[in-house]
């Protein structure tokens, strides 16, 4: 069982960035591809960028070039760096976690709310 907690989220002004962290438990981190999603309301679930447990990492369109995936297995965290935020990043963002077998896990989630 693998528990992901976020952190990092909240209020921030259009044009401003935010760095959200997703923490995991287990001594097996390096093997997860690990990923942050996130739902606006009245919308589904939508990857917004991904990294492998290699080290690949991918985006979606709309945050390409805004947004930033990495992670540090030492600390088995996994981060989301967000520039330029615009009013339609807001959503509740989740933590993904894929194991070896392809068994995922989420996170809680948590909100990123852009607005002047």
């Amino acid at each position: 069982q693998v528990q992901l907690v976020e952190s990092g989220g909240g209020l921030v002004q259009p044009g401003g960035s935010l760095r959200l962290s997703c923490a995991a438990s287990g001594s097996i981190f390096s093997t997860y591809d690990m990923g942050w999603y996130r739902q606006a309301p009245g919308k589904q679930r939508e990857a917004v960028a991904v990294i492998t447990s290699g080290g690949a990492t991918n985006y979606a369109h709309s945050v390409k070039g805004r947004f930033t995936v990495w992670r540090d297995n030492a600390k088995n965290t996994v981060y989301l760096q967000m520039r330029n935020l615009k009013s339609d990043d807001t959503a509740v963002y989740y933590c993904n976690a894929a194991d070896l077998r392809r068994q995922e896990y989420w996170g809680q989630g948590i909100q990123v709310t852009v607005s002047s």
